[in-house]
């Protein structure tokens, strides 16, 4: 019996050693192959971009636009580049784009500019009205503006719209079927699983917790964001039809109305765009070529003398920007995201880590006032009252605060806001929500269909509180008073700093969601501009008259910089990536959009338990 026990124990030890080798032999291959391929890639013969006289500049987006990048290991993202894997969720800067155009405007080597749209995924509105402005400066420079492509989602068609000429595939593809708001409702499911859900709120319109508590929308909600929906959609459809030279009732809400057109253009969508002036010509892929070739000169490999979008931010980019002079600055800092509480990587906003941001630019003696940029439909109600305890202190301390609202600056994005001296938001941006609640499940009827049970002692009635026990009456109350208490808290916040009583406030708080333009007329918001309106104000009100800004953000840790630089230099190797953007089938968007509700609030961490969140604020 020893000597099997031996033999076996012989055994084990030599598969454990044969596989502790195999994992080194395989982390080693890979460090040495990625290793090689940095080193091939500094020492390639491969020329700098350069920027020929007469370039068309190819602004072909990828991924989502936004505020601020989520943080990704640059290991992890230069290993994926360099197998060829498509970004699953890429992003682009608001300010790269932004910052692209303002300076092609003036480059005598930029003669026009190709709207090649095909990769641009989401974008609110707000951020699509800050590009279409740029793009108007660069026309004003007496610069053309073509868009190219095969299919025009909405987002990217209100960006064509702002092109001189629009040219669609004669098999393309475009319909504008306006904003939407649906979700799902998982009351149903919960009952199914004998999960017991506990719901505690304030607010009429409060409806971020109603998928889990209903199987359909409220007539409150449906009329609260029917509301702020038809907003949206009325500065699309404004917007749109100034560019094109057509009115607004060109857009075909009416789907009788639609299906007449297709069939008097045959069924072919695109000859129905065509017709209807959305567009200017339909043009095949040889077709476009041919045409930008005529205009911009060829590059000598069959296509137009062309630079993408990030070639040339490469160019524009200095790698070394010496310190500034200016002892006046106007720091921006980005509050981008969900707010949860504690340290949180940056493309989320959290009560730890946006505080200190806050608190370096208060401790800065260079930096003479603040602009918080805010893109948040809210989340943690106790982080949120954490940042806003640091914008009260920058005040204190004689700096100004100005609040500029991206697409969202809602619920727990409008509490950290409402304490600046000046709040701007852009007509279009999705704000209010101005409420509270609390939600948690308990398993204890789901466990007992499994045979598992909690019993025990304790020695107060509310010993023992947690997920595998029934809520008590007591408990419930509790948790009742601590919410109302929160609610309170909200608008006696937003009267003290918008110069109104709390019976104003709760007359159009109550969880209710507002646009931008709305808001100012509400009083929810000072001015209606953009970011460098904010600037402005932000400098105005701190008497500045020769100031720099200052971008305040997270700094990376030494190990992500030494990879960021080094890799960066790595990435010339492979250039702009050309597969698409990662597409999903049916079911797959489906399980991802169920996927991303759930995620929404399992990720929420506020350690009371409490949230001013607007799950209702992300339009379709």
């Amino acid at each position: 019996m020893k000597e099997n026990r031996g033999t076996f124990a012989r055994i084990t030890l030599g598969l454990f050693s044969l596989l502790n080798t195999s994992r080194k032999i395989i982390v080693n291959l890979v460090f040495f192959t990625v290793l090689l391929l940095i080193f091939i890639a500094i020492s390639s013969d491969q020329e700098n971009i350069t920027v020929k006289q007469g370039s068309a500049l190819v602004l072909n987006l990828r991924g989502d636009i936004v505020e601020q990048k989520y943080e990704i290991d640059p290991m992890d993202a230069f290993i994926n580049e360099a197998l060829d894997q498509p970004e699953k969720a890429p992003e682009v800067l608001l300010s790269d784009v932004l910052s692209v155009i303002e300076h092609a405007k003036n480059d005598d080597r930029i003669s026009m500019l190709v709207l090649d749209l095909k990769k641009m995924q989401g974008s609110g509105l707000t951020k699509l009205k800050d590009i279409a402005q740029a793009l108007v400066e660069f026309k004003e420079n007496d610069k053309k503006i073509i868009a190219i492509g095969e299919q025009y989602s909405q987002n990217q068609y209100y960006l064509a719209s702002y092109a001189d000429e629009i040219w669609l595939n004669p098999k393309g593809w475009m319909l504008l079927d306006g904003y939407g708001r649906y979700q799902l409702y998982f009351k149903s499911a919960l009952e199914k699983l004998s999960i017991s859900q506990h719901i505690f709120r304030v607010g009429t319109y409060k409806s971020a917790v109603e998928p889990y508590i209903r199987d359909d929308m409220s007539d409150a909600a449906k009329e609260a964001n029917h509301l702020w929906l038809n907003d949206l959609w009325q500065q699309y459809k404004t917007d749109v039809a100034l560019q094109r030279k057509f009115a607004i009732s060109n857009f075909d809400e009416d789907v009788n109305v639609l299906v007449a057109k297709l069939k008097a253009a045959d069924g072919n969508v695109a000859e129905y765009a065509l017709q209807n002036n959305w567009v200017d010509d339909l043009k095949t892929r040889a077709q476009i070529s041919k045409d930008l070739i005529e205009l911009v000169g060829s590059d000598g490999d069959d296509s137009y003398n062309q630079v993408s979008f990030n070639d040339y931010l490469t160019t524009i980019t200095p790698e070394f920007v010496p310190e500034s002079m200016n002892t006046e600055k106007v720091a921006i800092i980005v509050a981008k995201g969900t707010i949860l509480n504690g340290n949180q990587k940056p493309g989320a906003i959290g009560g730890r880590s946006t505080a200190a941001l806050l608190r370096q630019a208060r401790e800065d003696s260079n930096v003479k006032a603040v602009v918080l940029r805010v893109d948040s439909p809210g989340g943690s109600a106790y982080a949120s009252e954490v940042i806003r305890q640091e914008v009260e202190l920058l005040k204190k301390a004689g700096k100004p605060v100005v609040a500029s609202m991206g697409t969202y600056a809602a619920s727990g994005g409008y509490w950290i806001s409402a304490p600046a001296d000046k709040i701007y938001a852009s007509p279009t941006t999705i704000t209010g929500s101005i409420g509270i609640f609390g939600f948690f499940m308990t398993f204890e009827n789901t466990l007992s269909k499994l045979g598992i049970y909690t019993d025990g002692v304790g020695t107060t009635d509310i010993a023992g509180f947690g997920l595998t026990r029934e809520l008590t009456p007591g408990m419930a109350s509790i948790v009742q008073l601590n919410i109302e208490r929160g609610y309170r808290d909200f608008i006696e916040l937003v009267a003290e700093n918008r110069d109104m009583n709390t019976a104003q406030v709760d007359a159009i708080a109550q969880g209710r969601v507002w646009s931008g333009k709305k808001a100012k007329e509400l009083g929810l918001v000072d001015e209606l501009g953009n970011l460098d309106d904010a600037v402005n104000a932000a400098a105005e009100l701190a008497s500045l008259t020769d100031f720099e800004t200052l971008l305040i953000e997270k700094e990376k840790s030494n190990r992500a910089q030494f990879l960021q630089n080094l890799l960066g230099q790595a990435s010339v190797l492979f250039g702009d990536s050309t597969e698409p953007v990662y597409n999903e089938n049916s079911l797959t968007k489906v399980i991802t959009k169920l996927s991303s509700e759930l995620k929404q609030i399992a990720e929420l961490n506020d350690p009371q338990g409490i949230y001013s969140f607007c799950l209702a604020c992300e339009v379709e």
